[in-house]
């Protein structure tokens, strides 16, 4: 029976999550080298990997509601499907717009994977210990995709071109297609309603918007028209799109649900770890190659204390959080976190790895554990089972919105940083005013440039390179820090310590089953 097989069913939806989470930071080890082969700017860097999580946030709404709609399990494999081309498609980029507008067709595909993943989930298990227990796993394994990405794609380019870490999908995809096929259960909402065409552009256009103004903002000003303009608009964008979806009976996002304390303090909590964990994932794989020189491999390798470290204390948040509840377990969690980003934040250019880096990412990632877990079953247990797609799509909407934007913002920061400091480091070593602009224009530009000063000065100006680098990461990790703290303090007050009665959750009394079809 499905009962039986409820655990392989669950492995089954880890491998697809696996799959679409790596691929959020197998990308960036290899930043670097697609940056060399392919000639990239850092706007065009953060772009390959906005591109992916820009599409993925802005359409997983649509992608929750298609599978609420015409079939969880269905949306699941005709994900895998599209994921495995548009992998083989990037993989054949010849130029970085080539490359970006791939990953942003993989983001599409990996829509209607995700919050097939997280839907199937919460109707497989229904008693709340077990539910608790498999998502749990659940975040667990996309801790542990922190560390897969980055060390699978250092093993491959050590090995390989750039390009192998998008053909390594394939494999895992087809294994995830087959798997899924033979176990996966279906199911939909049998009140679904009409399909929201308005409510999709509306989203997709607000939150396209918001990013893009953010990560143009260091090449327009911070306070240009462009900027502002840009932000504001794509908030009055997003404002039309909740008022729309308040007057449609049939919403593809209830905004009726943030009411709910436990759903909308949880959603935003999840939000601000993952803009921290994003922006931070793209720092430090940088970090790693830039200023301490590791290969790829090696640089993916430092990061696998993270991982580690989120994968072992995912299930303990869940124990933790049955017995004192999810406020305190989630505030807690933040606030380790933050006090992550704060050491940092502290690190010397000549920081030890194991004093400063590991003591870091052993805060933040035991802090994103004590976040997620207990955080996203906050959201899916304040919901009917009927409209699990509708409420993964939200968690994993908040999941990658606040990620999009952490990378977004990390990398206008350290953009800006960055690119003063660089070019009076270069300048007063003699350079031209233009070649210490070149060399601002990404952390790889100044690390050729640096090559190519004479032999006596190389040192001083890779040095320059490395301290304007450090400038960027410190004033990006007190922005995480003080973002962790507030989101820890917002939950401290408005979260639930645990789910009320009257909380409309999966167990809820009145509400719809869900249709199951077949197995």
């Amino acid at each position: 029976t499905r009962n039986d097989r409820r655990w392989w069913i669950l492995a089954v939806l880890c491998l697809s999550v696996l799959l679409v989470v790596v691929d959020n930071t197998i990308v960036n080890v290899a930043l670097p080298t697609i940056g060399r082969d392919l000639h990239a700017s850092t706007e065009a860097l953060q772009w390959v990997v906005d591109g992916y999580t820009l599409a993925f946030a802005g359409l997983l709404l649509v992608g929750g509601n298609l599978g609420d709609r015409l079939g969880r399990r269905r949306m699941l494999q005709l994900g895998l499907v599209l994921f495995g081309l548009t992998s083989v498609t990037a993989a054949l980029a010849q130029n970085s717009g080539e490359l970006i507008t791939a990953r942003a067709a993989m983001g599409v595909a990996a829509t209607l994977i995700y919050p097939a993943t997280l839907a199937i989930l919460n109707n497989v298990f229904t008693n709340p210990r077990e539910r608790a227990t498999a998502i749990g796993i659940w975040s667990a394994v996309s801790g542990l995709a922190v560390a897969i990405g980055p060390v699978s794609g250092g093993a491959l380019l050590r090995h390989f071109a750039w390009s192998s870490v998008f053909y390594v999908n394939v494999p895992v995809g087809v294994i995830a297609l087959i798997a899924g096929r033979l176990l996966l259960p279906e199911s939909r909402d049998p009140k679904a309603g009409r399909f929201d065409p308005l409510g999709a552009v509306l989203s997709v256009a607000g939150i396209t918007l918001l990013t893009w103004s953010i990560i143009e903002a260091p090449g327009h000003g911070w306070l240009s028209a462009t900027t502002l303009g840009g932000i504001f608009g794509a908030l009055f964008i997003l404002a039309l799109f909740a008022a729309w979806q308040s007057r449609r009976p049939d919403p593809m996002l209830d905004v009726a649900l943030f009411r709910n304390p436990r759903f909308s303090a949880a959603s935003g909590a999840i939000a601000l770890a993952f803009f921290g964990l994003f922006g931070f994932i793209f720092m430090i794989t940088q970090y790693f190659q830039i200023v301490r020189g590791y290969d790829p491999l090696g640089a993916g390798l430092a990061t696998l204390p993270f991982a580690i470290i989120t994968a072992a204390f995912s299930p303990v948040a869940m124990i933790v959080m049955r017995r004192t509840g999810t406020k305190l377990v989630v505030a807690f969690g933040l606030l380790l976190m933050s006090s992550g980003f704060v050491v940092a934040a502290l690190t010397p250019l000549d920081g030890s790895y194991w004093t400063w880096i590991v003591g870091a990412m052993a805060l933040m990632s035991s802090g994103l554990a004590f976040t997620t877990g207990p955080a996203t079953e906050a959201i899916m247990g304040a919901l009917p089972l009927a409209k699990a797609g509708a409420g993964s799509a939200v968690n994993d909407t908040t999941r990658e919105v606040g990620g999009t934007l952490g990378v977004a913002i990390v990398g206008s920061v350290l953009n800006s940083a960055y690119g003063a400091h660089v070019l009076h480091g270069l300048t007063a070593l003699g350079a031209s005013a233009a070649t210490g602009r070149l060399a601002g224009s990404s952390v790889v530009a100044g690390m050729d440039v640096a090559a190519r000063f004479p032999a006596p000065l190389q040192a001083a100006a890779h040095n320059a390179i490395s301290a304007a680098f450090m400038v960027g990461l410190h004033r990006d990790s007190l922005v995480a820090a003080g973002t962790a703290a507030t989101a820890g303090l917002v939950a401290l007050a408005f979260l639930p310590a645990r789910a009320t009665t009257d909380g409309g959750g999966a167990a809820a009394a009145g509400a719809e089953p869900t249709v199951v079809v077949g197995q």
